[in-house]
């Protein structure tokens, strides 16, 4: 069966209007010549209308049941205060598609957007392209010339627009270009194999161009966190979705008050050495990109004032008792578990709540092994770039390096710092710009020693022998090891004895009318023999 054509259309203040003195079916109205046309047959006509012209309207409504007799016409009245009140309007039309009754198995509409306001046509515009009226687009056009042509042709011409980009090839393959325009960008040019990976730069393309809301990047050191964050900026300015500067700032290189400074800026005189006044980092990336790396370093105090300038887009200086304001898009990473950290009360949990809009998790080296042959080839056109030396890699030499490199033992703890540190000791040593296999087996060794270096000192028992010697620890039960090398820690870590013992004993103390945190941990190392002055003598002389 044949489905019926539906037009959706709003009354034409001026251009429906019938011409005074003049035959009213010569001139030219796009409401009524919408209906005229010799191979369009329009079933019925949904005419919207502002309550203050229902008189114009009822007298459309009967102009296009006289001269088109098998077209049935409704009128939906509506009330806009202003008729170029973009909000008001869109949300008028709006709530019409929403109360219209569609009808697409038995209907086919067709939106009419030759009349109205700009306005009024854009919200139409909007609303069929979203598929809130599920409809084509029909614009309609005088006669050319005069317009005080016979009745025959006064119809002018028509058009349909056909919203749905999956019917046109070529606008297809445009929006297909732009979006591996856009994925290349994100992953610098290199064809990486790994489909979650693929996966999830397309998902974070998606939410780059769509919000300018906070972004979490997590995962461990060396995935490319930084990196990826700057190719977020450089997409962002490629569409011109922003236009400052990208700032960045690694919040485990500032503490205290130079992290209050460095972010927020101070004032002449804020503190001692404050000679002049400093802008601070939020104040220069205003119209930009902040890139916070570890940011799950930030004192508390610090995080405090970071939500305030996310939420309000306002802070205070040091020193300063006037509100700056600053508007930027935030990127944040880490490689720490910043959901542990609000357990723990290290971090604020509404600040987590607010970054934490869209999160990403960054897989390392071991996770993407299938990417580490192209990222192999982008590494020799880095140091290519940097060196103006082109190096290549034989074969043989390839083989065995992407074999170690794939090999489930090769641990690959510093991520792609490890690879890049590698493929650049490589090139630089390669004699006649070729790296050989002799020379892959001679890396391999180096990074196996280096991070069987890197495991030893990171195994719990390493502070245990800085401080004890490591014939005291080989008599040590193992199970006292680790309680012990994670009590030293903390204390390695604290400002004071009390401090760490507030740390070390915070869920028993509650139960404890009179506390004393710092007796309970000086007798618990007096059973190893130490004392918190051979703790802190260690840190002293850089053990």
């Amino acid at each position: 069966m044949k489905k019926k054509t539906v037009v959706l259309g709003l009354l034409g203040v001026h251009l429906d209007q019938p011409r005074r003195g003049h035959d009213r079916w010569a001139g030219w109205r796009p409401s009524v010549a919408v209906c005229q046309q010799p191979d369009l047959v329009v079933d019925r006509f949904e005419l919207i209308a502002e309550n203050r012209f229902n008189t114009l309207a009822g007298q459309v409504v009967a102009d296009i049941e006289t001269v088109s007799p098998e077209t049935s016409v409704r009128s939906h009245m509506i009330s806009l205060e202003d008729a170029w009140d973009l909000e008001e309007v869109y949300a008028s039309l709006h709530q019409f598609s929403r109360d219209y009754s569609f009808d697409t198995d038995r209907e086919e509409y067709l939106v009419h957007i030759t009349t109205g306001t700009h306005v009024a046509q854009i919200c139409l515009f909007l609303l069929t392209e979203s598929r809130h009226l599920p409809a084509r687009l029909i614009q309609t056009s005088p006669p050319p010339g005069n317009r005080r042509k016979e009745a025959a042709s006064v119809q002018g011409t028509y058009q349909i627009i056909d919203l749905d980009l999956s019917r046109y090839d070529q606008l297809a393959e445009r929006f297909g270009q732009e979006h591996d325009e856009a994925r290349s960008i994100l992953k610098r040019g290199i064809e990486t194999k790994d489909k979650s990976f693929n996966q999830l730069i397309d998902r974070i393309e998606q939410v780059t161009l769509a919000t300018n809301a906070p972004i979490l990047m997590t995962g461990p050191t060396g995935a490319g966190k930084t990196q990826l964050a700057k190719r977020i900026y450089e997409l962002k300015k490629s569409r011109r979705q922003i236009e400052g500067p990208l700032v960045e700032v690694n919040c485990a290189c500032i503490r205290g008050d130079q992290a209050m400074s460095t972010l927020f800026g101070h004032v002449k005189g804020a503190f001692t050495g404050a000679s002049s006044d400093r802008v601070g980092l939020l104040k220069s990336a205003d119209g930009g990109m902040l890139f916070l790396d570890e940011i799950g370093e930030l004192c508390l105090d610090e995080q405090a004032m970071m939500l305030r300038a996310i939420e309000d887009k306002q802070f205070t200086p040091v020193g300063s008792d006037r509100l700056v304001r600053s508007d930027f898009q935030l990127i944040a990473g880490t490689n720490r578990d910043l959901i542990a950290d609000v357990a723990s009360g290290r971090f604020r949990e509404d600040l987590l709540a607010r970054i934490n809009l869209w999160s990403f998790r960054l897989p390392g080296l071991s996770e993407r092994r299938a990417d580490i042959d192209p990222n192999l080839d982008f590494e020799l056109q880095q140091f290519a770039s940097a060196s103006g030396q082109k190096v290549t890699i034989g074969k043989e030499a390839r083989s065995a390096f992407v074999d170690f490199a794939n090999d489930p033992s090769t641990p690959w703890q510093s991520n792609f710092r490890d690879l890049n540190a590698a493929v650049t000791r490589m090139a630089t040593l390669a004699v006649g710009g070729r790296i050989t296999a002799p020379l892959v087996a001679e890396e391999i060794d180096r990074l196996r020693a280096s991070w069987q270096r890197t495991q030893l000192a990171d195994s719990p028992t390493s502070d245990l022998s800085s401080i004890l010697g490591s014939e005291r620890v080989a008599e040590i039960d193992r199970f006292d090891q680790s309680q012990l090398a994670d009590v030293i820690r903390v204390c390695r870590q604290s400002k004071s004895l009390s401090a760490a013992g507030r740390e070390l004993f915070q869920i028993s103390r509650q139960a404890k009318v009179r506390p004393n945190d710092a007796d309970r941990l000086r007798k618990y190392l007096a059973r190893f023999g130490l004392t918190w002055a051979d703790i802190q003598a260690v840190d002293d002389l850089g053990g």
